[in-house]
């Protein structure tokens, strides 16, 4: 139970002086690990640390998590890798299980992926929109004992060769905090990448996208379905409690789109019939996107997970999947490098497993995108006569339904004997080396 706790107001400074740092309440000065950001990446290093009992701050900018749904599936091997967390089943018995995933054209299938013979007890596509994902992320976390502090931003990070420093705006007022590492969890705009001097390569997609959440009929509710039409793509995929998800690629749309919009697209993009009718938009937006990957993925004492790392089209539903992976394996290895003498050359490890995963991740969002977008009718038929023929080759289709799985990227995510078999912390943590929403504390 949370309860209210006041803290004395800070004078303001005087003009030419820095504003005095003081500890709020509840918020440590020294912590092993500080993660910065609280999406679902950021919740699944908590969950790891808290359960290793490696001592951690976790903070997001935010007061309260998004209530939007954003990254709509989980793949195969990502349920296999939060079985460590303790949350793979909630999310199961929450999400829709598809075993088909379909890329059409308006006419019909082009190419038909088949999940359920896949070596994996998560032989399906897991429907399941991010709000409730991060609902059972923060769940846990809290179950373990761990806490969010809300509403606390890093706006400065300095490191030395024995620490982090790291400056906190808080609802409090301006507070310090010392780690051992930092790890940014924080987006696309990481300040822990530009903090530790790491690249972020790659480019912005032409066109922009639409997603939105709706309620309609659709007569293809048993399969994710990715359509090909010389005006674009446009992806529809089933969710709990009778919403569907829409993704298209657009070159003019409003910023929030409405049901007309929606209708718009599928009538010009989805099946022929046209027989299909959105009824309502629950929520919809419009975007830019880039695919960037981290030149690196530590630099010192800090390092960098999620979209921090790596963002990319959201063709084949990778991004939130990948950032999750990257957590399991990074708690796994922060873990071990808290109580070893050279953390260092365990930490190595995490740049060499992961980065050549995000990089296979972002060529495969990038080839579906470009099949997506080809112009022009000589292309657009070598397309579909492409996808057709691969359509009767049961080998190939295994071998991309892998690929989308992220099954095939197993390699990438399991640690080296050595380091596997090294100690790992294992010390309970107490409930206030993690602290709640701001200025509340755990009782």
């Amino acid at each position: 139970m949370l309860h209210p706790s006041s803290t004395p107001s800070t004078p303001p400074p005087i003009a030419g002086e820095h504003p005095q740092l003081h500890q709020p309440e509840c918020l440590p000065a020294a912590t092993e690990v500080l993660i910065v950001g609280a999406g679902p990446t950021g919740m699944a290093l908590a969950i790891a640390l808290q359960q290793a009992g490696v001592k951690h701050v976790i903070i997001d900018k935010l007061q309260q998590g998004l209530n939007t749904s954003r990254a709509g599936v989980i793949h195969a091997h990502t349920l296999e890798m939060l079985e460590s967390l303790g949350v793979s089943r909630q999310l199961v018995q929450l999400g829709i299980p598809l075993s088909n995933f379909c890329i059409r054209n308006r006419q019909g299938v082009l190419l038909k992926l088949q999940f359920n013979p896949l070596p994996t007890p998560y032989h399906y596509l897991l429907m399941l929109p991010q709000d409730l994902t991060e609902k059972v992320l923060s769940d846990r976390l809290t179950a373990l004992g761990g806490h969010i502090f809300r509403g606390v931003t890093a706006t400065a990070v300095t490191q030395d060769p024995a620490g982090v420093s790291v400056t906190l705006a808080t609802p409090s007022g301006p507070a310090s905090l010392r780690a051992q590492y930092v790890v940014g969890a924080d987006g696309m705009h990481s300040i822990v990448r530009a903090a530790a001097g790491i690249g972020f390569e790659g480019g912005t997609y032409e066109e922009s996208f639409v997603l939105a959440d709706v309620r309609m009929d659709w007569a293809l509710a048993n399969e994710v379905s990715l359509f090909f039409s010389p005006l674009g793509l446009v992806v529809v995929a089933p969710l709990p409690n009778g919403i569907f998800r829409v993704v298209a690629t657009v070159h003019q749309a409003p910023e929030q789109p409405g049901v007309d919009d929606i209708q718009a697209l599928l009538d010009s993009r989805g099946p022929a019939a046209g027989t299909d009718k959105v009824k309502e938009v629950l929520w919809s937006s419009r975007f830019r996107l880039h695919h960037r990957v981290a030149n690196d993925y530590r630099n010192g004492r800090l390092l960098v997970m999620g979209d921090a790392a790596h963002v990319h089209s959201p063709a084949g539903g990778q991004g939130m999947n990948t950032g999750l992976v990257d957590a399991v394996v990074l708690g796994q290895l922060l873990a071990r490098a808290v109580r070893a003498a050279d953390g260092s050359a365990i930490l190595d490890t995490y740049r060499k497993m992961r980065r050549p995963a995000a990089s296979r991740v972002l060529a495969l969002a990038g080839r579906l995108t470009t099949l997506a977008t080809l112009r022009g009718a000589a292309k657009l038929a070598l397309r579909n006569g492409l996808l057709s023929f691969i359509n009767r080759l049961p080998f190939v289709r295994r071998r991309i339904a892998m690929e989308l799985s992220g099954l095939s990227r197993r390699s990438f995510a399991q640690l080296p004997a050595a380091i596997a078999q090294s100690p790992a912390a294992v010390a309970p943590v107490p409930n206030h080396t993690v602290a709640a929403r701001l200025p509340d504390c755990p009782s």
